[in-house]
């Protein structure tokens, strides 16, 4: 029965894309109205990073949350050699953090509209629940900021 469970729940639960092209999600946003969820990480090097993914954005609560509300743009600056990325993406991360996140701070996640106005930032770890990072989203989403 517990098999049948998580099989449910996989199906039913929307999947969710994180990007790696802002000005792709950017376009979208401006046909969906949705807002954009943008995380600076070092996904093997830093601590706080590997704890916001593993504790809030890969929550299931976060995760069905974002298939229906935001889109998201993760850019990644790993160090490891077996992890590092296309010469492309280390572009596509470098101009968006030469845009968002010039002093180099990791984790950092902004929360911006369909033309890219920042609407709210996290500056390192948000130590709380998933429930609570989505409420602040919500904020914004709902237009009561």
């Amino acid at each position: 029965m517990k098999i049948l469970t998580i099989i449910f729940f996989f199906l039913i639960s929307p999947p969710v894309n994180w990007l790696g092209d802002f000005s792709k999600a950017q376009a979208e946003a401006q046909q969906s109205h949705k807002l954009i969820l943008i995380n600076f990480s070092g996904s093997d090097w830093c601590g706080p990073c590997i704890r916001l993914r593993k504790e809030i954005l890969e929550s299931s609560v976060f995760e069905n949350y974002a298939a229906d509300h935001l889109l998201l743009v993760r850019a990644d600056f790993p160090r490891q050699k077996k992890n590092q990325l296309s010469k492309d993406q280390v572009k596509l991360n470098e101009a968006l953090a030469d845009k968002y996140n010039a002093e180099g701070k990791f984790p950092f996640t902004l929360l911006v509209d369909e033309h890219g106005k920042v609407l709210k930032q996290w500056d390192g770890y948000p130590d709380e629940t998933p429930e609570k990072f989505i409420e602040q989203i919500n904020q914004f989403a709902n237009g009561s900021n």
